[in-house]
């Protein structure tokens, strides 16, 4: 085996490494798409990386014959003409008229063998990773010219995820071409290996295979295949529906802490949301203007603001309006709501009624997989938030003065008055406290929604759900029913619809208010007066 090995080595060597004889680039300006086809696979599989910028202006259409002498060329469109460049060795050959050189036109065929051919030739990098890829690549596009270049470089091989991957590939090329039953049934194995819709799009065909042996074999792996596709999309329905959560977590968090404690129905905490995204568009309109160089820290920068700005409107309604109905909740449920419009109209006069444009910083842009799973790491970093946030109200309400005084008004309001705790400036900072809440919730959601007035509406109502379904003013039962209401809603979603999942759901914490009328986490106490 290793003399085996040498021997390709020593073969393989000359060929990598002397020079590509022009006349096979010059072939690719052949009359025919047939012959510019055929002159792509002998470049090929020459293996020599110096054929790549050849390929790449083929691809890109940037190649180029000189008509005086057919001759080929990588050609940059200048005011004088064309300027053009030898394709193998880079020298520039001068400046022609338009007139005096042709485009080299390419079909779709011929883009897919030539993105193949340079996903062959990458199998000779030195880095593991760009031969992983390139192998990956040629597993997609299975195109037979790649073959010769793909076995000499599996025989030298030494990675062994990288190996897999090659072995993987040549099944895959092999399983679609004409092959013999016993090269098909050999390669099945390995491409079921590979998994995912790639290996299943090559499986069902073989599935009908004139060969029973070869189609039994090729749908129990495509069958395999569909059942690990399915869980993944499980899962990745339970990745959306925790990301949902966390966002009506946000949403709801805030409304948790002044329903809670204060037996107020605000109409108008969709709004606060509002208020927090329109301060992280002002704060990175000015950054973009004046600091351009900190729009990655922008919501960072916008967080303390936006928590700022709603909770000062926040405690500006309390005392403004709030206080006056305490024990009416009829009125203060038209009072907020008629807020809320009043909110939503003025930010229609200072922004204007189109939505306002946000922008990602670098580190909340892209994704990843986990197998079959695709995590944005904007939805990521949300869902981290979200818990950070709940983690911060937990440890205020539980190891700050203010936090026990809330604590206090809402397990007995009565008593806690009686113990000299002020109520009326406990209910301030309370209100206050969730609309800032609110207002880090928009931040948030300014980078996942639009930016209009209406941006809280459409959160507003699975907030008092949420709320109401996890216990009033309990914020584990908000957590547990966020989570719970995201993760139902996505699962649903394929099964029933979005509209109908929705219905589904709300009849479902109808059906279990009924059961259960103080919900998953009830508040313990002697009273719990407003």
């Amino acid at each position: 085996m290793r003399m085996l090995l040498m021997l390709l080595s020593l073969l393989l060597a000359p060929m990598a490494s002397a020079d590509v004889p022009a006349p096979l680039i010059d072939a690719l300006a052949a009359d025919d798409y047939a012959a510019r086809e055929e002159a792509l696979t002998t470049l090929t599989q020459t293996g020599d990386p110096a054929i790549v910028p050849a390929l790449k202006a083929l691809a890109e259409g940037s190649l180029y014959r000189r008509l005086s002498d057919d001759k080929v060329f990588v050609g940059r469109e200048v005011d004088d003409g064309v300027t053009l460049t030898d394709p193998l060795t880079g020298a520039v050959a001068g400046v022609q008229p338009q007139g005096a050189v042709e485009r080299i036109r390419v079909n779709n065929r011929i883009r897919r063998a030539v993105q193949a051919a340079l996903g062959a030739l990458t199998l000779r990098s030195p880095e593991a990773a760009t031969r992983l890829k390139a192998a990956e690549s040629i597993f997609t596009n299975k195109e037979t010219e790649a073959l010769p270049v793909l076995e000499a470089a599996l025989a030298a091989e030494q990675d062994d995820r990288v190996r897999m991957a090659m072995r993987q590939a040549r099944a895959a090329i092999l399983a679609a071409g004409d092959s013999d039953a016993q090269t098909k049934l050999a390669a099945i194995p390995l491409i079921a290996e590979r998994g995912g819709r790639p290996a299943l799009a090559l499986l069902t065909p073989l599935a009908t295979d004139a060969d029973a042996v070869v189609a039994e074999a090729a749908a129990a792996a495509a069958r395999r295949i569909e059942n690990h596709l399915a869980w993944a999309a499980a899962a990745q329905n339970i990745i959306y529906g925790l990301s949902l959560g966390s966002v009506l977590l946000l949403a709801a968090i805030g409304l948790a802490v002044t329903f809670g404690v204060m037996g107020v129905i605000n109409m108008a905490h969709g709004e606060m949301v509002m208020l927090g995204a329109y301060t992280t568009y002002v704060v990175q309109n000015l950054i973009r203007t004046s600091m351009p160089e900190l729009f990655d820290w922008s919501l960072l920068i916008a967080l303390p603001l936006a928590f700022l700005v709603a909770g000062g409107v926040g405690i500006l309604i309390e005392r403004g309006i709030i206080r006056w109905l305490y024990g009416r909740p009829l009125e203060t449920l038209l009072a907020t709501w008629g807020l809320s419009l009043v909110l939503q109209q003025a930010v229609r006069s200072l922004f204007g009624p189109t939505n306002m444009e946000v922008g990602n910083p670098s580190w909340m842009s892209g994704a990843f997989q986990v197998g079959e799973v695709t995590i944005t790491h904007g939805r990521l970093w949300i869902f981290l938030f979200g818990l950070i946030v709940f983690a911060a109200l937990m440890v205020l309400l539980k190891r700050t003065p203010l936090g026990l005084q809330m604590r206090a008004v809402t397990q007995n309001r009565s008593m806690a008055r009686a113990m000299g705790i002020r109520t009326a400036r406990v209910d301030a900072l309370t209100f206050g406290l969730g609309s800032g809440i609110a207002g880090l919730a928009g931040v948030a959601l300014s980078q996942i929604d639009n930016v209009s007035p209406n941006l809280g509406q459409g959160y507003i109502i699975d907030s008092f759900m949420i709320v109401i379904f996890g216990g009033v003013g309990n914020l584990w039962g908000t957590l547990v029913g966020a989570l719970s209401l995201g993760i139902v809603n996505k699962l649903l979603e394929p099964l029933a619809g979005a509209v109908l999942g929705k219905i589904l759901v709300l009849v479902g914490i109808i059906l279990f208010i009924q059961a259960r009328p103080r919900g998953l986490f009830a508040l313990k106490g002697r009273a719990i007066e407003h």
